[in-house]
């Protein structure tokens, strides 16, 4: 977690950051429903777990920006306390999917198809996922808002993971290593789960 933020803000200064971290948030909400659904065809398509995985991936971030608009529609402590308490479920959840689809895929050695579509979402979501990242993290901290900065990091670990499921997809097309993606998606594990750690230890900071 960061550390103490400048809280000194004008209220029209206040405002404006809030409309933006609003429209961060409707981005990255909009961004996943759609993802939801063109993961869902290519996952079918190619029969991927990762690309299926990816999705409920989608899911979580879904949750997690609802999160953050209901904390900044109507800010108190005990309602910023609580949001910071269900993204860190949502970390927790993201582990835990990982975990679970790794383990799966390389102990059924299971061969997904070849996935254009897949590869193409996940090649433009990543870099979305990083903008939409950087931008929750400058008004975040702007807004001294913990609650935006944790989530802007939920969207951080989402695009590392689209990048990671990318690399996995081309690897599997061009080579056939079918395992590359499961194997680094355990990266992300750690990393989840010690934002989930981090968020339950120091959640009122």
């Amino acid at each position: 977690m960061s550390g103490p933020l400048d809280a000194s803000l004008s209220p029209t200064t206040r405002q404006r950051l809030t409309r933006r971290g609003l429209a961060l948030e409707y981005t990255t909400l909009a961004w996943n429903v759609v993802g939801v659904v063109v993961l869902a065809v290519a996952a079918l398509s190619a029969r991927s777990v990762a690309i299926a995985g990816f999705g409920l991936d989608s899911l979580i971030e879904i949750g997690a920006s609802t999160v953050v608009v209901w904390e900044l529609t109507g800010a108190d402590e005990r309602r910023r306390h609580r949001a910071l308490r269900l993204i860190a479920v949502a970390f927790a959840l993201l582990a835990l999917y990982l975990l679970v689809q790794g383990v799966v895929v390389l102990a059924t050695g299971h061969h997904a198809g070849h996935s254009p579509l897949g590869i193409a979402w996940t090649a433009v979501t990543a870099l979305a996922m990083f903008l939409l990242a950087a931008g929750k993290d400058r008004t975040g901290r702007a807004l001294a808002n913990p609650v935006l900065l944790t989530e802007g990091r939920v969207t951080l670990v989402d695009g590392i993971l689209a990048t990671s499921v990318l690399v996995g997809l081309v690897l599997n097309a061009a080579l056939g290593w079918w395992w590359a993606d499961p194997a680094a998606g355990f990266v992300l594990v750690y990393y989840a789960t010690r934002e989930c750690v981090e968020i339950l230890r120091h959640g009122d900071a």
